[in-house]
């Protein structure tokens, strides 16, 4: 992949893979309400709107949305921080024990007192904030938090809790489990992070820890080149709002990922939501390229919601799915067109492969098995069957994506040049019209079972059994949503 984004398939294998990590989440905890109301005057006694307050609502924030946005994604978040004994360290308590998939690791400190920051809307606009923080949190000395965890988020508001002990802590627990740790800071000395995996900065935390410009690319790769080497961070990717992120391993070039083309509502958490999705695909494995796309799509997604929000897998597959549909739409085709183009192809000395199935909910699997079959031609048609012959061949309750569905997401594999669909029990009659040069269908089948084999060889075509991955099936894929 590029820098253009996941490809649905690659989306839905890191999402699949992501869900069930657990992820500590640590640092600064506090408690955000939102007043909601309505503006119809101005004070008599200021020149200021009169609000009236019509509604409340109060969610963990800071770090605390850190671990919201881990568990909307599917993972599970331990979740550190400090508060206050005190009624909005009662209420945070409350909220978190909650949300079903947050462990709670906060401290209680008799000394500090709840972060408490209370914003004022009217008309889906901000017209006040109010931050109750008289005091720092306290420390923060919970190293339990970091056992049997997929990755490390440490979310710095500058609050106090993200220690230089917490700190080191952190990375010498994750060095000995070998797993990653990834830093969202505040402040300049961003070289008291210590030799973390990532750190995370917007840009203009960027150019206020390194003094220098940050409008361009070229100002920004000047900028990552000079943290990394004030730094011992392996790498260092920026949030640039919406031109994407930047991303800048130790030793290599920089690498600019656009943003995706959204209508911002409210950029309150953003940060929070990419650190999450970073920190769930590489403790997923991903490459740190995959985890800045997947960052990417998040924050664009989440940004089109009101006050300090989540995003789920769901809304990540639709935005991708509609990123995406106009191309991967282009290449569906019913069978008249399809034939016509099949025989341009055959005219350029181009070699077409043909495979069919359901291809109903897309699994690692079937990436694999396409990515195969793609390997044995030069162009590769997917024909699916239609609505009502997956129905007769799997029974009720499938598909359960339906045909348009179905198309839209093979059509967005690279693997894949042309999909069309079909209503006959076999797909005999489209590898009749479309004589294509190779045959794919799975190793579970032999050559003799393969339906259409003998006519593809018969003008001297060939029939190909591609592999499976172990341990991928829909019907696998199908239990396991269904037991969780």
């Amino acid at each position: 992949m590029g820098a253009q984004g996941l490809d649905l398939a690659t989306l839905q294998t890191l999402l699949e893979s992501a869900r069930g990590l657990t992820l500590a989440c640590v640092g600064d905890l506090m408690l955000d309400r939102y007043v909601y109301g309505d503006v119809s005057r101005i004070s008599p006694e200021a020149p200021i709107p009169v609000l009236r307050a019509r509604r409340t609502v109060a969610m963990p924030g800071g770090v605390g949305n850190v671990a919201r946005n881990v568990a909307a994604l599917g993972g599970t978040a331990r979740l550190g921080g400090v508060v206050g004994e005190d009624a909005a360290g009662a209420e945070l308590a409350a909220l978190v024990a909650d949300e079903a998939r947050i462990e709670d690791f906060i401290a209680r400190s008799a000394t500090a007192g709840t972060i408490v920051k209370t914003r004022y809307v009217s008309g889906g606009q901000q017209l006040m904030r109010l931050d109750e923080e008289e005091l720092l949190a306290g420390a923060f000395e919970r190293d339990d938090v970091f056992s049997g965890i997929s990755a490390i988020l440490l979310s710095d508001y500058a609050k106090g809790v993200v220690s230089d002990r917490l700190i080191r802590s952190a990375v010498w627990q994750a060095q000995n489990a070998s797993v990653p740790v990834i830093v969202d800071p505040k402040g300049r000395d961003f070289a008291r992070y210590g030799a973390v995996d990532l750190i995370k900065p917007n840009a203009s935390e960027l150019a206020g820890a390194t003094g220098l410009p940050v409008g361009t690319d070229a100002e920004i790769e000047a900028a990552l080149e000079a943290l990394l080497a004030a730094t011992t961070a392996k790498a260092i990717v920026v949030t640039r709002a919406g031109k994407g992120m930047s991303l800048m391993r130790r030793g290599e070039p920089a690498q600019h990922f656009p943003g995706r083309a959204r209508e911002v509502f409210d950029v309150s958490g953003a940060g929070d939501t990419s650190l999450a999705a970073l920190g769930l695909a590489l403790g997923a494995g991903a490459s740190l390229e995959q985890a800045v796309q997947l960052a990417i799509l998040a924050s664009g997604v989440v940004v089109g919601k009101s006050g300090t929000a989540v995003v789920t897998p769901a809304e990540l597959i639709e935005a991708e799915v509609s990123q995406h549909a106009g191309a991967a739409l282009a290449k569906v085709m019913a069978l008249d067109d399809l034939a016509v183009e099949v025989e341009a192809w055959r005219r350029q000395g181009l070699k077409v492969g043909f495979t069919n199935g359901c291809f109903d909910v897309l699994h690692r699997g079937h990436v694999a098995y396409l990515a195969q079959a793609r390997s044995w031609c030069d162009r590769l048609v997917v024909a699916l069957n239609s609505d009502a012959s997956v129905r007769a061949l799997k029974g009720e309750g499938r598909p359960v994506n339906d045909l348009e569905s179905r198309a839209v997401v093979i059509g967005g594999l690279a693997s894949v040049d042309r999909v069309t669909a079909f209503d006959d029990p076999t797909p005999i009659r489209l590898i009749e019209r479309l004589r294509p040069d190779v045959l794919v269908k799975g190793a579970d089948y032999t050559r003799e079972t393969v339906v259409g084999a003998d006519l593809v060889e018969s003008w001297g075509g060939e029939v190909r059994l591609a592999s499976f991955t172990d341990g991928f099936s829909t019907t696998r894929t199908l239990e396991r949503i269904a037991a969780r």
